[in-house]
């Protein structure tokens, strides 16, 4: 058995997030009765907004369904210095609600603003380093990221991870090990996305390997190939590879997901796994996926 390992799903697999993919989105009290039905311990926030930010209210909602609020993903266009002010105001209000709500285990999870820069979001998942941050965009980025990383700790006292994601800045494991190297190990975090990281290009496990004493956060999200070669060949964009299904559900991909599991338990992993499914019509109904991705991790141990 993989226990004690804690599993928590998210907004975005009830198509919150997902970048006009659902034509119908589900209203949050909808999405987190369905998270607990479905069999997980634990939620992240979506999107600003999403969720009652009273956090009075949010304790309530989340104690009636018997969840733990676990995460709240921040994007900031870090390269971008004119977006930093706005960026550490919304990363200190959602690291607020998170003290307040999740405690001090609740990590907040830093990405880049992906999908906003043309030519990243037309080359995910076949980036060049050509299109890569120069020396003096590396250096900004970085310390953009450690301030964020700074207030919210002095302030809130919680941790922050930082998301490598495809269609940003931060994708590849060049560039993956590029932030990790220019960052204070003791204050930014990483949050390990595996089907991220696979199709920017990466290997999961051996990121994790890399960066175990970094690793803060995960999600778990599958990546299929098939469909991965087909939008590297016809040059597809991020959103239409996602459009696409490569993101699919966990188990039909080639994310090694019981490898993974196993090296996470070795390594005592304390952290929340967070299942993401991307919302496609073909999967049928977000809750019918979530189900599948439950039953689909019961079956490696996460009882």
């Amino acid at each position: 058995m993989i226990s004690p390992m804690r599993l928590a799903n998210a907004p975005c697999s009830w198509g919150v997030l997902e970048f006009g993919l659902s034509e119908q989105v589900a209203s949050w009290e909808q999405v987190l009765d369905e998270i607990a039905e479905t069999g997980y311990a634990g939620t992240e926030m979506g999107d600003w907004g999403f969720l009652p930010t009273d956090a009075e209210r949010l304790r309530a909602e989340l104690s009636r369904r018997d969840l733990q609020m676990v995460g709240g993903f921040v994007p900031v266009a870090m390269a971008q210095p004119d977006a930093l002010e706005g960026g550490i105001a919304l990363a200190l209000n959602t690291a607020r609600l998170l003290a307040a709500t999740g405690g001090k285990e609740a990590v907040l999870v830093l990405a880049d603003d992906n999908g906003t820069v043309e030519e990243r979001t037309r080359n995910a998942g076949h980036v060049t380093a050509e299109l890569g941050l120069g020396e003096a965009q590396w250096a900004s980025f970085a310390s953009a990221a450690q301030s964020i990383a700074r207030q919210v700790r002095a302030e809130t006292g919680l941790r922050t991870a930082f998301h490598h994601h495809c269609g940003g800045y931060v994708e590849t494991p060049n560039e993956i090990a590029r932030l990790m190297a220019l960052t204070d190990p003791e204050l930014l975090g990483l949050c390990l996305d595996t089907g991220h990281c696979l199709y920017g290009g990466g290997d999961p496990l051996a990121l994790l390997r890399r960066y175990r004493s970094r690793v803060w956060h995960v999600h778990l999200k599958d990546m299929e190939p098939a469909v991965a070669r087909r939008a590297r060949q016809q040059g597809l964009n991020y959103y239409e590879a996602v459009a696409q299904g490569v993101f699919c559900e966990l188990g039909r991909g080639a994310v090694p997901f019981a490898d993974i599991l196993e090296e996470l338990g070795s390594m005592d992993y304390q952290g929340w796994l967070v299942v993401e499914q991307d919302v496609l019509p073909s999967l049928g109904t977000p809750r019918a996926s979530a189900e599948r991705n439950r039953a689909y991790l019961r079956g490696l141990g996460l009882s």
